[in-house]
């Protein structure tokens, strides 16, 4: 097939590009390299088209004979603060709506979308009874004190994760969780209005080779490697606890591989995860041990907005898509400790 690939230059994208290559699918390679990302000089990649989905003219001269897009291309990261909005806006959602209309104008009926666990917002969670709640949002109070658990608003007592179906309610906490979401409904509505398919990929916390250096975008893992290759401590927030998911970037570009190779009808959403939860203490530990750093610092210090647990099922993307991850957080986040990272001294936060 020939594929469309957005942010093509980027950490996610360029595994992708490589694993549909390898594929033997002619991939048409496009990225903005936005100086938030790509650093105030960016040499161009070979094979890469500089585009930025947002030009409706340069998405329709790309788009010609196009089978499938695979939309990658996004501001991504928590933010620094408000005043990233605007930029979150413009590219993830404003650039979506191009890309959408664009491909509605030259005939593309497919599309692969990158999306994110953020979406879930505060992920899911049982009272003591078994009975699945939605808690209300962590206060100051609570967290000054160091009771970094989500409570039972009937009872007060701490809650138990559970892991999120692709089912669960939707409720975004933060700027990029919001332009996620907004993705998906931009690609919703655009897929019953003309009857084309969308497939929603709801990365979980990915990491991996070639991952960028730290940034206030970067991942926690991505992070923890910076600290330790400084000589320093990671700093691990809260009491540790907290509970993700951490899926291998090659395991994201297959399952990407698999999405578009898979040809679903209408709009599906999967969750691309490990399956195997792992708590951010254990993170830090193993890339600790695996550096041969100083042990984490549990730090006691939180950031307002963060959600407590977010643990994902695997079992759609399974059953539906035929994927499967085969690189555990164990072991991956142990290779990790040594895998090449990413140079790029960004130009400052990503602009509108």
């Amino acid at each position: 097939m020939r594929v469309l690939l957005t942010g093509a230059a980027g950490f996610i994208g360029g595994h992708i590009r490589t694993a549909l290559a390898a594929r033997g699918h002619e991939v048409v390679a496009v990225d903005a390299l936005l100086p938030s990302a790509h650093g105030s000089a960016p040499r161009t990649p070979q094979g890469i088209n500089v585009v930025d989905v947002r030009s409706a003219d340069a998405m329709i001269d790309v788009l010609r004979g196009i089978d499938v897009v695979c939309h990658q291309a996004a501001v991504v990261g928590a933010g620094i603060d408000a005043d990233d909005a605007p930029a979150y806006a413009s590219h993830n959602d404003f650039g979506t709506a191009v890309l959408l209309a664009a491909m509605h104008r030259t005939g593309c009926t497919r599309l692969v979308l990158g999306s994110s666990m953020v979406v879930y917002g505060d992920g899911r969670y049982r009272n003591a009874a078994g009975v699945t709640v939605i808690p209300p949002a962590r206060t100051r109070q609570d967290l000054d004190a160091g009771m970094f658990d989500n409570r039972d608003p009937v009872t007060g007592q701490p809650l138990t994760w559970e892991a999120v179906d692709e089912d669960a309610p939707l409720r975004p906490r933060s700027t990029y969780a919001a332009s996620k979401l907004a993705q998906e409904n931009y690609a919703l509505a655009w897929a019953l209005s003309t009857g084309g398919s969308v497939t929603a990929l709801r990365y979980h916390n990915v990491y991996g080779e070639f991952m960028p250096r730290n940034t206030p975008y970067s991942g926690v893992a991505a992070m923890f490697r910076s600290s330790l290759e400084s000589g320093q401590t990671p700093q691990v927030f809260e009491d540790g606890k907290q509970t993700r998911d951490f899926v291998e970037v090659r395991d994201v570009a297959g399952a990407n591989v698999a999405a578009i190779e898979a040809q679903l009808p209408g709009f599906g959403a999967f969750n691309i995860c490990s399956g195997q939860p792992i708590t951010i203490g254990d993170v830090a530990n193993v890339l600790s041990e695996a550096c041969g750093g100083p042990p984490p610092a549990i730090t006691g210090n939180y950031r307002a907005g963060d959600v407590r647990h977010v643990v994902a099922s695997p079992v759609r993307a399974e059953c539906e898509l035929g994927f499967r991850a085969s690189i555990m957080p164990a072991n991956g986040l142990r290779d990790f400790a040594t895998m090449a990272l990413r140079d790029c001294e960004i130009a400052g936060p990503p602009h509108v």
